[in-house]
């Protein structure tokens, strides 16, 4: 029996995150981004002066031992992540809590800590779950499952746009580095590495808008619900 999940993973950058909110307010179901965990995680680390840039298990065994992540629908009925009873808002998106995630995200225990409570997440009925291995080891037998991508060019433009500055061709050039770079770890990780799942469906979205983007993943999912 499949898990009631609209799994949908990909690289940094790739609007993964804005299709996954937008789809779950089309189909009027919750929307969970597992990313927001992570960066939860390691800016709780760095608000209590832990080194997160070679990050030791013993030290974040005792860190998760303290901490508590929850997701609380706010008025707009959309939910938001916690830490210990504290709206962390806009501070787990800062360039410091972006530039250490990656390493937090490698540690085994981290992983295996916040395993338990993404698939409890279940218990809000069907939902539209985001990540990068929602589909490969969160929920290996969710019912609908998509990988979005696109080139590391576009997703720089992408990001550069959505953070309202402006660039040159050497700005670009260099975000778009950094996101291959943010591929390739996630990509090379020993635990859960970021990789399409061999049942999911490849939305390449280079040359797509956000709503042609919604317009397929909707159709393939109200058509396999018959809804």
């Amino acid at each position: 029996m499949s898990s009631d999940v609209i799994a949908i993973d990909g690289p940094a950058a790739s609007g993964k995150s804005t299709a996954a909110k937008k789809l779950s307010e089309r189909l009027g179901i919750p929307y969970i981004n597992t990313g927001n965990m992570y960066r939860a995680i390691t800016w709780h680390a760095m608000s209590q002066g832990v080194a997160i840039e070679k990050p030791s298990e013993t030290t974040f065994a005792k860190l998760l031992d303290s901490l508590e992540l929850d997701y609380i629908k706010n008025k707009k009925d959309e939910f938001e992540i916690f830490v210990n009873g504290s709206f962390p808002g806009t501070a787990i998106r800062s360039p410091e809590v972006a530039s250490g995630v990656s390493a937090v995200a490698a540690l085994p225990l981290v992983r295996k800590w916040l395993l338990s409570k993404q698939r409890a997440m279940t218990k809000l009925g069907l939902l539209v779950m985001e990540g990068r291995d929602i589909g490969t080891e969160v929920f290996p037998d969710a019912r609908f499952k998509f990988f979005l991508t696109a080139s590391a060019l576009v997703r720089a433009k992408r990001r550069l746009a959505q953070e309202g500055e402006t660039y040159d061709g050497a700005t670009l050039e260099s975000v778009a580095r950094e996101i291959e770079e943010r591929d390739k770890k996630d990509m090379s990780r020993a635990v859960a590495p970021l990789r399409k799942a061999d049942d999911a469906l490849l939305v390449d979205s280079s040359d797509m808008t956000i709503e042609e983007v919604l317009d397929r993943l909707e159709s393939i999912v109200r058509n396999g619900m018959g809804r």
